[in-house]
């Protein structure tokens, strides 16, 4: 099952990593498993319960674990201290390395175990921005879709994804998600 929540956003989102020459790349991706469809020169995934993006930078055994990409898919808006975060992942990127964030927008509050915030694209580029990263640098973007959002409404969450009936199109007053690569200073 592909969520209609996440079609465009993972395809943007491939194009823009794919600019990064992920075979030169050592990844990280916290909590999820999008990291996957690359070819990365390393790939490590960092999850619940064994690491938690909050209380500090992963650890390996006792300096920090650096990376040229660290990716989070659908993790930020669980986090209780998002800002922490930032600042953990900030530790855990080479110079000039690149964090790719995506976060849901309009869908149901979905606790696991936390729901607690919301981005737009221009939020994200801010909220990256003051966790220091280069905004100069940074492409945030958004999707939103009426027909998708409603959607969002079905008892059966998420909502899969019919390429022969679901309409992709743009609707900028519907937002259902945003995504922002950063490279850091």
């Amino acid at each position: 099952m592909v969520s209609l929540n996440r079609v465009v956003m993972h395809r943007s989102s491939r194009r823009l990593i794919g600019r990064l020459n992920p075979a030169t790349l050592d990844t990280a991706e916290i909590f999820g498993r999008f990291g996957k469809r690359f070819a990365f020169k390393s790939y490590t995934q960092f999850g619940n319960p064994t690491y938690d993006i909050c209380a500090g930078p992963f650890i390996d055994p006792k300096t920090v674990r650096q990376f040229d990409l660290i990716l989070a898919n659908q993790v930020w808006e669980h986090l209780d201290r998002p800002y922490t975060a930032l600042a953990h992942v900030q530790q855990m990127l080479r110079p000039g390395g690149y964090f790719w964030i995506a976060v849901p927008f309009f869908i149901p509050f979905h606790a696991a175990p936390n729901d607690n915030s919301r981005w737009s694209a221009r939020g994200l580029k801010n909220l990256l921005i003051e966790a220091l990263f280069d905004g100069s640098r940074g492409i945030a973007r958004q999707w939103s879709n009426r027909a998708a959002t409603a959607r969002n409404l079905e008892p059966d969450w998420p909502p899969s994804f019919d390429k022969n009936t679901d309409d992709l199109a743009n609707d900028p007053k519907m937002l259902l998600c945003a995504w922002a690569l950063a490279q850091k200073k």
